[in-house]
């Protein structure tokens, strides 16, 4: 399981030269808020979105740039059939022994760092009115904080992130709060946010939460 905070203090210095001329929204939220579908929306509205989760599975799918050099470190045992990352074993691996953990961050994390920067660059380049980083980590990670100009965070109970997670990703309630125990509390979370998205209602409450995002997120550079 490749985890995606993709934050490291080169990230700041990269992209800083972004800072002052467009605005840069941190999203987060704890697994199973509805993140991708607020990012996806925020998408739709013109915001240049990028998702160090989405990075975190491309360099870890088949022929991805991190498969190698898992394959050096933690065998071919690590690979499924193929030849992606066999993410349930390495998820097993990683919660049980905190120093693969951080073998494994230190294979993917500045291969998502990279593309995440070629990703931003790109995007700002193309004109797009404001950057999304969708960071499941980021308030973990410390350095985000000091990049984005605000940060928004997507809310629901615990309990229904749990319920949700087990649905979509078939796991046991056991290992749906293992993960929750690796991320920053609901309220450490809300504590940081500069903008609420609640999302245990209606798709079309959630579609008109974010529409007014959008447009108080476009008032940040007029400001």
């Amino acid at each position: 399981m490749a985890t995606t905070s993709a934050s490291t203090h080169s990230e700041q210095s990269d992209l800083r030269g972004l800072k002052g001329v467009i605005p840069l929204i941190g999203l987060t939220g704890g697994i199973g808020s509805g993140k991708t579908a607020v990012s996806d929306q925020l998408g739709k509205l013109g915001a240049g979105i990028i998702d160090t989760d989405v990075i975190a599975h491309q360099i870890t799918a088949a022929n991805g740039s991190a498969i190698e050099s898992i394959r050096k470190h933690f065998g071919s045992d690590y690979i499924d059939a193929n030849g992606a990352l066999d993410r349930i074993k390495m998820r097993t691996l990683v919660f049980a022994k905190p120093k693969d953990k951080k073998a494994l961050e230190a294979i993917t994390h500045p291969l998502i760092r990279q593309e995440t920067i070629k990703q931003a660059l790109q995007l700002a380049k193309d004109g797009v009115p404001y950057l999304v980083f969708v960071v499941p980590l980021l308030l973990e990670s410390g350095a985000w904080l000091n990049l984005i100009d605000r940060l928004v965070v997507v809310d629901c109970p615990v309990e229904t992130q749990i319920n949700r997670v087990m649905q979509r990703n078939n796991l046991p309630r056991s290992e749906v709060e293992k993960i929750l125990k690796t991320q920053a509390s609901r309220e450490e979370r809300l504590a940081h946010a500069d903008f609420v998205i609640e999302n245990q209602g209606t798709l079309s409450q959630l579609t008109e939460e974010v529409n007014q995002l959008n447009q108080k997120i476009l008032q940040i550079q007029k400001g």
